[in-house]
């Protein structure tokens, strides 16, 4: 048996394989059928038609109302143990949503009742970094906003930032109650604030002439508002390009909820449903924590805010509007995520300073183009990344047909007379000259490493394209430029694994045919022991 421990083991190791696997092209494909695949993969990567195949049309119709409708799926399996738990968390949610709904349409200057008929709010998804640190600096404005009805103030700035916000605070501090009682009443339980606040102001309402309170509240629904939709008109191309971008933004959030949700409770869930239904995220939240178990929670928590909007909304006249401050700063002050912040501290620099330019730009030049700013910051790290891709020097681990990163295994060892690259993203037009030039640097690099040390003559140049996604013909005539600049030096390129997409157009622009046969292997490995084979075979050393 050979001994593996002996330290000129990885060129025993190559000189026993004689095996070389040549690279396949992919099958071919017309234009359309490419079209087809990229479309179907894009925007169905579940196959939702699959469950359909092989089906007869009655199964067909019940598949599709299950899909459609998922109470269909378990609506048959349903009992009055979900429907205790499903009550309850029902009505959990309508007493949340009940205060919190007139709380944020007070907050977005809108008539009180509104907030009760649309309950929900649409956050921008964007970057994990940039979401942790908008969030933050908004939660912390909307929070000092909150003071003018904590503190009774009258006269108030309308501005979001931080330095005008406490500005107002200091000048008019004279006209804050000097004993807010109600300021310490705990809007924990945001029903049972609103209830008692609402009692103790109506008892003693003869002397509570300096609480603002809510006033009148009109009872039913809204009106329609289908005559208030305008086709036409200066702005009509700005309403449609708001909504397209927020319903992307929307459904790319609702999916992202749905599985955070998903994982948790050990289901799947499939992202082309969310299109047909967006809920909101905070009731998400709300209903799992009071232990829903089916959609009948909703229709609990609907009924509860439907009796609310045709019955009672009279007694909410005497709601204290600091008790609706107070239910809007339990609310945002969770959205300050400390946790997140510091793991993006820990992982990545880059990200945590993309979240503090959101975070400081929000807080201290306005929410719109603090959100500016971080998105500016996140389209340069993108930008740095695409135009300014990594690349690698590998080597091989001893005793095997490894060959990884010299940087980050102090056991792999580089082959005399080989460089060895990989190349770790697409290669398109915006990198293709950076990538020429760096790997003409890595070139020069080693042969004065060479010429330091005394070591073998430099060859070949292998080039590891296992990351190699894509490549556009400004990428492909890069790698042919690459290959003629090196012949120049005397110097052999070699590819090595390139995927399908990338294998195809190499075949279509003839490179491949220029490379030769000994320009294209399957692994690192391969081309090192048949390069190695035949240099020894025409006795070169």
């Amino acid at each position: 048996m050979e001994d593996m421990s002996s330290p000129n083991n990885g060129t025993a190791a190559r000189e026993t394989v004689v095996e070389i696997h040549s690279v396949c092209l992919p099958p071919k494909r017309t234009a359309f059928q490419k079209l087809k695949k990229r479309v179907a993969d894009v925007f169905f990567p579940d196959d939702p038609l699959e469950r359909f195949r092989n089906q007869a049309w009655g199964n067909r119709v019940i598949l599709g109302l299950q899909s459609l409708f998922p109470i269909f799926t378990w609506g048959s399996q349903y009992d009055l143990k979900l429907f205790r738990s499903d009550i309850v968390a029902g009505l959990t949610i309508a007493s949340l949503a009940i205060p919190q709904g007139i709380s944020y349409a007070k907050l977005a200057n809108l008539p009180p009742i509104i907030g009760l008929c649309k309950l929900g709010f649409v956050i921008d998804f964007l970057s994990k970094a940039t979401l942790v640190g908008f969030t933050a600096g908004a939660a912390v404005i909307v929070s000092l906003q909150q003071l003018k009805g904590l503190l009774g103030i009258v006269h108030f700035t309308g501005k979001m930032q931080f330095i005008p916000v406490m500005s107002s605070v200091i000048n008019n501090r004279s006209e804050s109650m000097r004993k807010p009682k109600l300021f310490w009443i705990s809007a924990a339980s945001p029903l049972a604030s609103v209830v008692i606040s609402t009692l103790l102001v109506y008892l003693i309402r003869s002397k509570t002439h300096s609480i603002s309170f809510i006033g009148h509240l009109p009872k039913g629904l809204n009106p329609t508002s289908s005559n208030m939709l305008y086709f036409s008109g200066t702005h009509l191309a700005l309403a449609i390009k708001t909504g397209i971008i927020t319903g992307i933004l929307s459904l790319t959030e609702g999916i992202a909820v749905g599985r955070t949700f998903a994982s948790l409770k050990n289901y799947q869930v499939n992202g082309n449903k969310e299109m047909m239904a967006i809920g909101s995220f905070s009731r998400s939240a709300v209903s799992y924590n009071a232990g829903a178990k089916t959609a009948v929670s909703n229709i609990v928590m609907a009924s509860a805010v439907l009796v609310t909007l045709l019955f009672l909304m009279p007694l909410f006249y005497y709601t204290p509007n600091l008790i609706l401050a107070a239910i809007i700063l339990t609310a945002v002050i969770g959205l300050i995520d400390y946790q997140a912040a510091y793991k993006l501290w820990k992982v990545d620099k880059f990200d945590f300073f993309t979240c503090m330019c959101s975070f400081f730009g929000v807080l201290f030049v306005s929410v719109p183009l603090g959100l500016a700013i971080a998105v500016g910051v996140s389209i340069l790290k993108i930008l740095l990344h695409v135009t300014r891709p990594n690349t690698l020097e590998f080597g091989n681990i001893h005793g095997t047909q490894i060959y990884q990163s010299l940087e980050r295994y102090r056991e792999a060892s580089r082959i005399p007379g080989f460089l060895i690259l990989a190349v770790e993203s697409p290669i398109y037009f915006v990198n293709s000259t950076y990538l020429q030039e760096r790997i003409l640097r890595w070139t020069r690099e080693e042969e004065n490493r060479i010429k330091e040390n005394n070591d073998s003559t430099l060859k070949c140049i292998i080039l590891d394209m296992t990351a190699v996604s894509s490549i556009d013909t400004s990428g492909l005539e890069a790698v042919f430029e690459l290959r003629r600049r090196l012949e120049k030096q005397s110097l052999q390129l070699v590819l090595v694994n390139p995927v399908g997409s990338v294998m195809e157009k190499l075949h279509k622009s003839k490179i491949i045919e220029k490379l030769g046969l000994s320009g294209l292997y399957l692994t690192v490995g391969e081309a090192v022991d048949d390069l190695s084979s035949t240099w020894k075979a025409h006795g070169q050393p």
